[in-house]
């Protein structure tokens, strides 16, 4: 089946775990990321940097056949240890959003569900990122969400997160990942002032030519998804629910 957009797979964290009932999009047991990655290999899928992809998908240049990009949000310790030599194996670069104001922290959003708070990777971490072809972008300050915010409250939660990530790696930080998916036409305006050339939400679908740079869907790889369910988002999964938003005003269309 010929695939015309960009398929963008959005991870949080890559390990081993429990079976648990909560925020089963937000772990990825970290033999069927292995199995996910071969697979990606195998069937040849042109696994894109973040800044190739948005070239692409600005018109500048054209999208290859197959083409994915692998997200990974808030910037977890554990990818590290368990996501990266998989990635590292098979040559594929990636892109972590960090949370400017929580770098080293844990993530304490867990705690209102009673779930373990994992840790953040700190500013030495996310360097080391950067010698292995692994972009970071932003992902907010506080990790909160946009959508209604102030616009006081959008520039220091936005603009804030790139200066800070930017001194802190020493890099530029031009991507941005909306905390919660959490975005509207104001937040994109702010994400578009603060300078970044694209942002991810959490709406699925595949991204394409008709997405806003400022607003692409993503496919959420969750803690039950075999190889089956992973060759049904890639290949089947392109149409969202929603239409999504777009800062010109018109209505992205999708094709199923």
């Amino acid at each position: 089946m010929m695939i015309t957009g960009i398929n963008i797979l959005m991870y949080h964290q890559v390990g081993r775990f429990e079976p648990m009932r909560l925020h089963r999009a937000s772990f990825c047991d970290v033999g069927r990321f292995s199995a996910q990655m071969a697979m990606l290999k195998y069937l040849r899928f042109n696994i894109l940097d973040i800044d190739t992809a948005s070239a692409c998908l600005r018109g500048e240049l054209a999208i290859p056949p197959r083409a994915v990009v692998l997200t990974f949000d808030d910037a977890y310790v554990n990818f590290l240890e368990y996501a990266l030599p998989v990635l590292r194996r098979y040559g594929f670069p990636a892109v972590v959003y960090a949370i400017a104001g929580k770098l080293g922290g844990v993530a304490d959003w867990y705690l209102s569900d009673g779930m373990k708070t994992p840790p953040l990777m700190d500013e030495a971490q996310l360097r080391e990122l950067l010698r292995h072809d692994i972009a970071v972008g932003a992902h907010g300050l506080t990790h909160r969400g946009l959508a209604g915010l102030p616009q006081d409250i959008l520039k220091q939660e936005i603009l804030h997160s790139r200066t800070i990530l930017e001194q802190k790696i020493g890099a530029p930080v031009r991507h941005f990942c909306y905390p919660y998916g959490s975005h509207d036409l104001p937040a994109m305006r702010a994400v578009r002032d603060a300078g970044f050339v694209s942002a991810v939400t959490c709406e699925r679908g595949l991204a394409d030519m008709q997405s806003d740079p400022l607003a692409l869907p993503r496919k959420a790889i969750s803690f039950g998804d075999d190889l089956a369910g992973f060759a049904w988002k890639l290949f089947l999964k392109n149409k969202p629910k929603h239409p999504l938003l777009r800062l010109d005003g018109a209505v992205s269309k999708k094709s199923a």
